[in-house]
């Protein structure tokens, strides 16, 4: 377990990655795929990153001297390590890394933009431009500690959506609520049919209200300014009324999305979601992680 505690936790203290100085010079060695590269600290003795690893570190990408990506942490750099891809494929130099190691890799920007990289505007093709990443290696996370973890992690998802349903059960229950769950868990309950020509579909422009609250009758957002400031979710700095999106263009939780669709215009909603189809196991902001929502929702215009 300790190892994934120092994926997610940004606690550890390294030194900066300012240790990097030019990256160009005849210090820098050649590889058989022509990658360029240099070692500013080796550590030979220690762990070495393997196929299917996750190493752990800081990391500053450079576009030939310009800095176009830095983390200031040590956090997970890479998916699962793997072969090289491709001559250059930077999975070839992080198999060379220890645990403890400092090293610039340098590898064509053509190269790496043929294969789909985005680079900024002063990216020119043709001209020889070189990516730097400049890598130091805090921690590796294998293969077998993260499947392990990976299963832990999942198990407990599990327990925790299996008594999350349990207290949504007990909810509908209380509250004497007829509805049929869909498939996925979410209520969609209908407390006025609209009347309006259209319905919420993909393409069209919708303004909806809305309150939204836990279970526990709590609320967390609302578009009525009223409502905000009565329960203490007032934010000065928004726009409140009705939210004005067209379907399909902006991203909202799946059961929001999974509810006003096909719903016509002056319809009132309240929406049950479970957390598989709202904000997880992370929760966001005021929200609890694994936690059911509910939204009064008025489609007010479909246009």
């Amino acid at each position: 377990m300790k190892k994934v505690v120092k994926l997610f936790a940004a606690v550890l203290t390294v030194a900066s990655i300012s240790f990097f100085c030019s990256c160009s010079g005849d210090r820098m060695k050649t590889s058989e795929s022509g990658m360029t590269y240099r070692f500013i600290e080796m550590n030979e003795g220690a762990q070495q990153i393997k196929v299917g690893d996750l190493p752990i570190g800081m990391c500053t990408l450079r576009l030939n001297d310009s800095v176009i990506g830095k983390t200031d942490a040590p956090c997970r750099l890479y998916p699962a390590v793997t072969n090289p891809m491709f001559p250059g494929d930077i999975n070839e130099g992080l198999l060379m890394m220890h645990i403890g190691d400092k090293a610039i890799f340098g590898v064509s920007a053509d190269s790496l933009a043929k294969r789909g990289m985005r680079f900024p505007n002063f990216y020119k093709e043709g001209t020889g431009m070189i990516l730097y990443y400049e890598f130091a290696i805090t921690d590796i996370i294998t293969k077998d500690e993260f499947d392990q973890e990976k299963s832990i992690y999942n198990e407990n998802l599990k327990q925790q959506q299996e008594e999350e349903k349990e207290i949504v059960a007990n909810y509908i229950k209380e509250n004497k609520i007829k509805a049929t769950p869909t498939d996925e868990g979410l209520y969609i309950i209908v407390n006025k049919k609209g009347k309006g020509p259209n319905k919420v579909e993909i393409g069209r422009n919708v303004a909806i209200n809305y309150t939204g609250h836990l279970l526990d009758g709590k609320i967390f957002d609302s578009s009525s300014e009223t409502i905000a400031k009565e329960n203490n979710v007032y934010d000065a700095s928004r726009k409140y009324g009705p939210i004005k999106y067209k379907v399909g263009e902006t991203s909202f939780i799946p059961g929001w999305e999974q509810g006003v669709i096909n719903q016509p215009a002056g319809s009132k909603l309240t929406l049950i979601i479970p957390s598989w189809l709202a904000y997880g196991s992370k929760g966001m902001g005021d929200i609890p992680p694994f936690s059911t929502l509910v939204f009064d929702i008025e489609v007010v215009s479909v246009n």
